[in-house]
């Protein structure tokens, strides 16, 4: 039995006037996924255990059938551990995002205008990212590139509880409100954010993107701490062969703490231009190479959520379902053996909000051997209506892989 677990990160939304009052999953012509549906299982999950924050580490951890509420750590350390930093006991990893702030009045008073920079590319956010270790890196703190906007800060003895404000909640609002305060022992992060900006503001690398249209990612702006993550080995829980493919450190980094493969995609970029066929091929390689579970993870859904691009996202969910769900589907069709396809996105992103939500997604489960009564359109509201309810993401796995946990076929 070959398994395919595809995540379009952040898919489920809102209904949508300019859509028609429709939601992105419902507008999409996605005729593989709604082909799936008709006989598959159908019901919603619950990915984000109550009280925690809606975040990918959250819910994919989750969806790979990891108690959130023992295992996470925070992203941070998952996405270092993609880097392959050698995370030391006493380190602490911050996510460092480069924001683009708005250039006039004084720090506090400047608003966000984007947590990504305009989607600043690898090439000159390492140029920036250099500049601030130059400045402000010492033998305590390290900062490391990473993909687009999203890089990482490792801080020894760094504080690992500080509760602070994740960029892509505040777009648009004045900053003040939302920076680590020195009463509450931000000081030196509420410092250091402070002089990034005086560092990155004129940058030659800013100056340049100004002149080209572009947003400056002239700020860095840290979230999401926590120390070296530990994670069950996939391995020994499933008895399968495992691999990731994915464009976000934080997926590798979850992937490879369990012990999984991850496979790196050339041009795959984590927003909708990413490399949709690479994905699929990556995929259909990996079941070639004997590996009996693939984790395809597509970010571009999650992207145009943020960036409250309506007909991207549209277009983002018709791609994933052509490019990648189709050429995978037809190669395990032709191998003549059985399958599963497990089908979610870890969490919704709706357009109107610009960021994660707690709610509960849709899921499909197709099995190739045991067709059963589904829906014809793979959506948010079809889901729910079918009253198959998952409360524990982590326990989804369960119903996809039958007696796996027992080491039998």
């Amino acid at each position: 039995m070959k398994y395919l677990v595809l995540i379009p990160d952040g898919m489920a939304d809102e209904k949508i006037e300019a859509l028609g009052n429709l939601t992105p999953m419902e507008a999409a012509d996605k005729p593989m996924m709604d082909a799936l549906a008709k006989t598959a299982i159908i019901g919603t999950v619950s990915n984000v255990p109550v009280g925690m924050v809606p975040e990918s580490d959250t819910a994919n951890m989750a969806i790979l059938s990891f108690d959130p509420k023992t295992y996470s750590k925070g992203r941070s350390p998952l996405e270092a551990v993609s880097m392959g930093l050698e995370m030391q006991p006493d380190e602490t990893a911050y996510r460092c995002n480069l924001v683009t702030l708005s250039d006039d009045g004084d720090y506090d008073n400047k608003i966000i205008l984007d947590h990504s920079a305009d989607e600043i590319t690898t090439e000159e956010a390492d140029v920036l990212i250099q500049a601030l270790q130059e400045k402000l890196g010492n033998e305590y703190r390290h900062f490391y590139t990473g993909v687009s906007y999203r890089h990482c800060l490792i801080w020894k003895n760094g504080n690992d509880r500080y509760d602070f404000m994740r960029p892509h909640d505040i777009l648009g609002k004045c900053i003040g409100e939302y920076l680590p305060k020195k009463e509450n022992g931000g000081e030196e992060f509420y410092r250091l954010m402070r002089e990034s900006f005086e560092i990155l503001n004129h940058h030659p690398i800013n100056e340049a993107r100004r002149q080209r249209g572009l947003k400056p990612a002239n700020s860095a702006w840290l979230w999401s701490p926590g120390k070296k993550p530990q994670l069950p080995n996939f391995r020994q829980k499933w008895g399968l062969d495992a691999a990731v493919i994915s464009a976000v450190d934080l997926i590798k980094g979850i992937g490879l703490c369990a012990g999984m493969r991850s496979i790196d995609v050339e041009g795959a970029t984590g927003n909708v231009h990413t490399n949709y066929d690479g994905k699929a091929n990556a995929a259909i390689q990996a079941f070639c190479d004997g590996y009996d579970y693939v984790y395809v993870h597509v970010e571009a859904p999650d992207e145009c959520g943020h960036r409250a691009e309506t007909e991207n996202k549209v277009r983002s969910i018709e791609l994933i379902d052509q490019k990648i769900l189709k050429p995978i589907y037809d190669y395990l069709v032709s191998t003549a053996s059985p399958f599963r396809m497990m089908i979610l996105p870890d969490h919704p992103t709706p357009v109107r909000l610009r960021t994660h939500t707690s709610l509960p997604v849709p899921f499909m489960i197709y099995d190739s051997q045991n067709p059963c009564v589904g829906v014809d359109c793979f959506c948010e509201e079809s889901a729910k209506a079918k009253g198959f309810y998952v409360e524990n993401g982590y326990t989804l796995m369960e119903h996809l892989i039958e007696n796996k946990k027992q080491g039998k076929e």
